[in-house]
């Protein structure tokens, strides 16, 4: 299997019934052997950054008629959620710094420092030529694919509607007050998704009795800032849930219970595969 092959599976349905995409970046599993060697940590704890299950969770999308693209090479090799000028310095050898964002500064670049609670992946900075690599044969391919999905919906359907799915650590909420939220909707505060998508998310998930909160913590990263345009009729909204919900964070593994969160989750995949980027008034969207 080639670099390239290692980077995501794309299903489509039998029909593509109105420019949906479901997206999961960070759920990629597949740890290529000269990355295991290279790290310091073992497998487990490496899992710890990886939104696992989540490609499960919504496999059901392409029963509803909807685009299903998951991720199989892990978010702790490349990041497809960065933008591939997000380097950080102080994991690659020979990169001058730039402006550094918050989440370089945490470790959380293109090519990730860290994995959760501030772990290192590695013992020293890798070759830039390496960092390259990574991006230019994983990241890439990546990102090629789902540009094309994105054109292709708005040629077909005169817009594309992409959920971009993530999980959080439950860790990654105790410092907001109970009640918690159970799933974070992120539009980068209106700017990646018309009002009525978002609304629409919103209303699916608490449709199954979840609690939800907008844009904080999480308002989005690279993939909405970079493909959400409701002027072009493209809206991107990421949604993250609690992993705690459906897994035993520790052992990354499903809870007992997977299949019943499941069979909830699957309803509102399938209300959200049912939302139509053509129902979006384009005076509204350009707001």
């Amino acid at each position: 299997m080639t670099l390239e092959q290692q980077t995501f599976d794309l299903s489509r349905p039998s029909e593509w019934r109105g420019g949906v995409i479901f997206a999961s970046p960070h759920s990629g599993c597949h740890y290529p052997d000269w990355f295991l060697v290279e790290s310091r940590l073992d497998p487990l704890l490496l899992r710890s950054s990886e939104d696992a299950f989540v490609d499960r969770l919504i496999a059901p999308a392409l029963d509803h008629g909807a685009v299903l693209m998951t991720a199989r090479v892990p978010r702790s090799v490349v990041d497809l959620n960065r933008g591939p000028e997000e380097i950080d310095p102080l994991v690659v050898s020979g990169v001058a710094p730039a402006a550094l964002s918050p989440r370089i500064m945490a470790g959380l670049g293109v090519i990730p420092r860290v994995v959760s609670q501030g772990r290192p992946i590695h013992d020293r900075p890798i070759p830039r030529a390496e960092a390259q690599q990574r991006i230019d044969r994983l990241w890439r391919p990546y990102h090629d694919a789902l540009s094309a999905l994105i054109d292709e919906a708005v040629e077909r359907f005169g817009g594309a509607i992409l959920i971009d799915m993530h999980s959080m650590p439950r860790d990654a909420l105790a410092h907001l007050p109970r009640p918690r939220p159970d799933f974070v909707l992120g539009d980068r505060n209106g700017v990646s998704a018309a009002r009525q998508i978002s609304a629409g998310v919103a209303e699916a998930v608490t449709a199954e009795g979840f609690r939800l909160r907008r844009n904080s913590p999480f308002s989005g990263a690279y993939i909405t800032a970079h493909y959400g345009r409701p002027r072009r009729n493209v809206h991107v909204v990421q949604l993250e849930m609690d992993r705690s919900l459906y897994m035993n964070e520790t052992l990354v593994q499903p809870r007992a219970d997977f299949g019943v969160f499941a069979q909830r989750f699957g309803r509102i995949v399938a209300r959200l595969a049912d939302l139509r980027p053509d129902a979006c008034d384009s005076a509204i969207a350009a707001e």
